[in-house]
């Protein structure tokens, strides 16, 4: 019993000696205290030393470490699907550890960029590849291009990793490429990668038993690009206070149970490849029988026909031999060849004119092609030209209404203009008025005041009786000889000098009186302190 459980914890002391971590793209391994197990000291003796590392390349080492955590997270997911019912969905822990090292299996010796401009290469472009050699990934690959919620290759390649483990058929996926991989791989990885190595086929006979575990996975509401957790590993190692021998026999029974039922998932879901395989195969051979078949039918017909041709060819030879025979012991020509000589003239002569016809036709034809090709032309322009003029027709309309529009500003202003010029001229006219009351007003006044003046002088004690007689006898020779308009003052009131000043008023429909002349027509009115000064001043 010992000695069946030895391997076992060999392999566990070796995979405790390191701790596994993610750090940022690597799977990293730190090396721990040695784990000291309560062995008999004879077995510890027969023990042969295990390899160093110092003696192993260190690609190797990762190599197997990452088949060794592969192997180990591949049991556990088993073993937990067999407890759940075989139905897991995203938040199990150990199909969560699973992706991540899937992922770091998968990117093992990938090739950086050439150079700072060079394209980077990504996981996501390999897995494109294989819809090439694999129809049926086509959908999946279209439809995770097309997911709204991840943004980056890395994103894109972890969901192509959950669908295709949906689908049972990531194993079959990832065949194709280690199948491929010197036309596929070559150009992406190192020579010592992964997936370049004979450990690759080992961890597809690892993903081939995950086809019976059910999974159930909503990508669009999944960050995948974001970086993944680090791996919990204590759910995959032993206790170091374990000794072999100690175990129940329920769990050896339980462990028996579910590695039966794994090989036995295992068996047929190999057993169902082998027959869609035979099926794909015994339809491939019935169609090359069917066709085989019909080739076979077809040669045989051919070879009938070719049998046929060479019997009568043989006759018609013989038939013409035994003619010409006949006629030359005759010593006359045959009938027969000059029937054949004249409808072959005849047959010549159709055929020239058939050939001449032709040739008039095609002609004919090639008019027809270049009078059409001109016409098109010719249309095309007339179109063109029509389009342009009715732009222009367009353009010209808009101007129309624009002038229109303007017409309509300018009437309404020249209608406003001549209630304008309407009421100035009333103004005007209102102002003539006054101005001619006012004159008849200063000229009673001037005839009062001459008359006060007169009367006045009259009476005043200082002049003579002599001189009032004579100015009298003056007042009355000039009063009787004809009326002298009495003197006026120059003053801005009078009709005469303001229109000499001002111009004389025109009245025109199409005329503005200025604001100006305005001005002056209406200062006479209310300056009349200032005529009474200059009445006063004239007099004076």
């Amino acid at each position: 019993m010992l000695d069946q459980e030895m391997p076992g914890a060999q392999d566990t002391i070796y995979l405790c000696n390191f701790r596994v971590s993610v750090d940022g793209e690597w799977l990293c391994l730190k090396q721990l205290q040695d784990v000291e197990f309560g062995m008999p000291e004879s077995m510890q003796r027969s023990q042969s030393p295990p390899l160093t590392l110092s003696a192993r390349e260190p690609v190797i080492i990762e190599r197997s470490n990452l088949v060794n955590i592969s192997k180990l997270i591949v049991k556990e997911l088993i073993e937990t699907s067999l407890k759940y019912g075989r139905m897991l969905d995203s938040d199990h822990m150990p199909l969560q550890h699973f992706f991540i090292v899937l992922e770091h299996v998968l990117r093992h010796g990938l090739r950086p960029k050439k150079g700072l401009l060079g394209p980077k290469k990504e996981l996501w472009d390999i897995l494109q590849l294989i819809e090439k050699y694999c129809p049926d990934a086509y959908d999946m690959t279209a439809s995770i291009r097309d997911l709204p919620t991840v943004r980056t290759a890395m994103g894109r390649a972890r969901a192509w990793l959950r669908m295709a483990l949906m689908q049972k058929k990531l194993a079959d996926y990832l065949k194709v490429l280690i199948d491929h991989k010197d036309e596929l791989l070559s150009e992406y990885f190192e020579p010592d990668a992964l997936m370049m190595s004979e450990e690759a086929i080992v961890v597809m006979g690892l993903l081939v038993g995950l086809n019976v575990i059910d999974c159930n996975f909503c990508v669009k509401e999944e960050d995948l690009d974001c970086q993944q957790g680090v791996i919990d590993f204590s759910l995959y190692l032993r206790n170091s206070n374990h000794i072999p021998g100690e175990s129940p026999d329920d769990e050896l029974e339980n462990d028996n149970m579910t590695t039966v039922l794994d090989q036995k998932n295992y068996i047929e879901e190999l057993n169902r490849h082998l027959n869609a395989t035979v099926q794909n195969l015994q339809a491939k051979v019935e169609s090359l029988t069917t066709t085989n078949a019909l080739m076979k039918e077809d040669l045989s017909i051919a070879k009938n026909n070719t049998l046929f041709l060479h019997y009568e060819n043989q006759q018609l030879k013989k038939e013409l031999g035994t003619d010409i025979k006949e006629s030359y012991e005759d010593g006359k020509p045959s009938i027969k060849i000059t029937e054949t000589t004249t409808e072959n003239e005849e047959l010549r002569t159709s055929l020239e004119t058939q050939k001449r016809l032709r040739s008039e036709t095609e002609k004919e034809l090639q008019l027809q092609i270049s009078m059409k090709s001109e016409m098109e032309v010719a249309m095309k322009l007339l179109e063109k030209d029509i389009h342009e003029k009715q732009d222009t027709i367009i353009s010209l309309r808009r101007q129309l209404d624009d002038i229109k529009q303007i017409n309509l500003e300018m009437y309404k202003k020249l209608q406003e203009c001549e209630q304008e010029l309407t009421q100035k001229g009333e103004m005007v006219s209102r102002l003539h008025a006054k101005t001619n009351q006012i004159g008849k007003l200063l000229n009673n006044l001037e005839k009062f005041n001459n008359f006060v003046k007169e009367s006045e002088g009259a009476r005043s004690p200082t002049t003579p009786r002599g001189v009032y007689k004579s100015m009298q006898n003056r007042s009355e020779a000039t009063t009787s000889r004809a009326p002298i308009a009495p003197l006026r003052p120059r003053s801005i009131c009078d009709s005469s000098e303001m229109w000499r000043v001002i111009g004389e008023p025109k009245v025109n429909k199409t005329s503005v009186t200025p604001l100006s002349e305005q001005r002056n027509i209406t200062k006479p009115i209310v300056d009349k302190s200032l005529e009474d000064r200059d009445v006063t001043a004239t007099f004076d």
